[in-house]
């Protein structure tokens, strides 16, 4: 992201190849960790409303951290892959209609045959979007039932906070994400593209710190205490 911003106040903005590379995987790597870890987050969730009583015996550190390492494990693999299936010739201008070295937008500069690459991406972006997709959907309709049933107010508004943070989240990245990476994809990448790429890219990680950070009631008596303060002087 800074990288892009310092690129918007340059004429002729312009980057190494190499470190297009790097800046495209390990983007590549980070957003398919956030695919797996949202649907596990909604699992967490699940936990938490529907089983309140086992919830620590649940989601314990050692659950935790295997399934942290199950996201990262999977992210390196399909990345690695890419990496292997990576187009070695390049010609024209190597301008690229872009924001950022995108996958995408990186293909449409090969010269060479592209069609295994851009196969291995189709498949993979189904395998992350739609079965962890999926599952939130299935978690939070389970989610959804048990509220229903709950009879105490206090206990739905509880539900509705612990769940809201997490689902605007999702809203967002999985709705914007689909749209790039589920569409049949055209031979220029379009000004639309780009847009929809800044929101997942861009918006998203944005949010997170004022999503998650805000619910915590620590953090909301601290930023209270500041604005009063500031108000006060």
């Amino acid at each position: 992201l800074p990288e892009i911003l310092v690129n918007c106040f340059l004429y002729r903005p312009a980057i190494s190849f190499y470190k297009c590379l790097i800046q495209m995987y390990i983007g590549l790597f980070l957003v398919s960790t956030e695919c797996v870890l949202l649907a596990f987050m909604a699992y967490d969730r699940f936990a938490a409303i529907c089983q309140p009583l086992h919830y620590m015996q649940t989601m314990s550190w050692r659950f935790c951290i295997s399934l942290v390492a199950a996201a990262l494990g999977f992210s390196a693999l399909t990345t690695l892959i890419n990496i292997l299936l990576q187009p070695t010739d390049f010609c024209g201008r190597n301008v690229i209609n872009h924001f950022a070295c995108e996958l995408q937008s990186f293909l449409k500069l090969a010269c060479s045959d592209t069609h295994t690459s851009e196969l291995f991406m189709h498949v993979v972006s189904l395998f992350l979007l739609i079965p962890p997709f999926g599952f939130i959907v299935v978690t939070y309709g389970r989610i959804g039932w048990a509220v229903i049933l709950m009879r105490s107010k206090e206990g739905r508004k509880k539900a509705f906070s612990t769940c809201s943070s997490h689902l605007a989240v999702v809203g967002v990245f999985y709705g914007t994400i689909m749209i790039m990476y589920m569409k049949p994809q055209r031979k220029s990448s379009s000004d639309q593209d780009k847009v929809i790429s800044l929101m997942y890219g861009v918006l998203t990680p944005m949010l997170n710190p004022l999503i998650y950070s805000l619910r915590n009631r620590d953090v909301k008596g601290a930023f209270w205490r500041v604005f009063g303060r500031k108000r006060s002087e």
